[in-house]
């Protein structure tokens, strides 16, 4: 697989809410192409996942 099909692989995870599959394949993106969109992609998905804290849902 190409550094895009990880990185369009990523993008169906993503969509599906499997926050951790899409993380794996950008992350295969990135090493494979350094300059892949995936690096872009990741980043906005740390953002959303470290938006919540999660130990205000689980006192």
């Amino acid at each position: 697989m190409t550094a895009n099909d990880y990185y369009l692989k990523g993008n169906e995870y993503r969509r599906q809410g499997n926050w951790q599959e899409a993380i794996n394949c950008y992350l295969e993106a990135i090493a494979l192409d350094p300059e892949s969109p995936a690096v872009h992609a990741k980043e906005m998905l740390d953002d959303i996942l470290n938006f919540y804290n999660k130990d205000m849902y689980n006192p």
